[in-house]
């Protein structure tokens, strides 16, 4: 049987948001989502995140910032991360894998043998949102980075921050 997965934005939703974050220093993990993805790990979902960073594509984040502020999340994450993927494309140049087109979930997908139907996506812009539905997952807008100023989201579930997303997945 396929694994099911619980895909993640990284600025906004993991992380507090922090304009093109470069600097490890400024990696604050939202509290109990550590905890939470544990446990989910032990429950047996795959914890992937998916991460638009056109800072990269622009220049203003270099591949190893980019790499040292993963590492620190991670660190703060307690390392409950199963895979992460990344898209430096800037608009309007852009790929299948710039979210909300969901190449970046397909990729993770194959590369993890996921059912997406049985998977959920949370994030806190609306093409986070858009992303998880178009290959029929789960999706949560959490009201933390920009999802504060959103209130006109499709998405089947719109909560406080990821601790409780994480807790409403774990529950179902």
């Amino acid at each position: 049987m396929k694994s099911r997965a619980i895909f993640l934005d990284r600025d906004g939703t993991l992380m507090d948001e922090v304009n093109f974050c470069r600097d490890p220093r400024d990696v604050r993990a939202i509290p109990g989502a550590a905890e939470l993805l544990a446990e989910a790990r032990e429950q047996g979902w795959k914890i992937i995140v998916i991460t638009n960073q056109s800072g990269i594509g622009r220049g203003i984040i270099s591949l190893p910032e980019y790499e040292a502020v993963h590492a620190e999340l991670l660190r703060q994450l307690n390392h409950q991360v199963d895979g992460a993927y990344y898209c430096p494309d800037v608009p309007p140049n852009v790929t299948l894998r710039r979210k909300p087109e969901p190449g970046m979930l397909l990729e993770a997908a194959g590369d993890f043998d996921i059912e997406l139907t049985r998977s959920v996506m949370i994030g806190d812009k609306n093409i986070d949102i858009e992303c998880g539905r178009r290959v029929g997952a789960r999706t949560f807008l959490v009201r933390t980075g920009y999802g504060k100023n959103t209130d006109d989201s499709a998405a089947d579930h719109i909560v406080d921050d990821v601790a409780e997303a994480l807790r409403l997945v774990l529950k179902s």
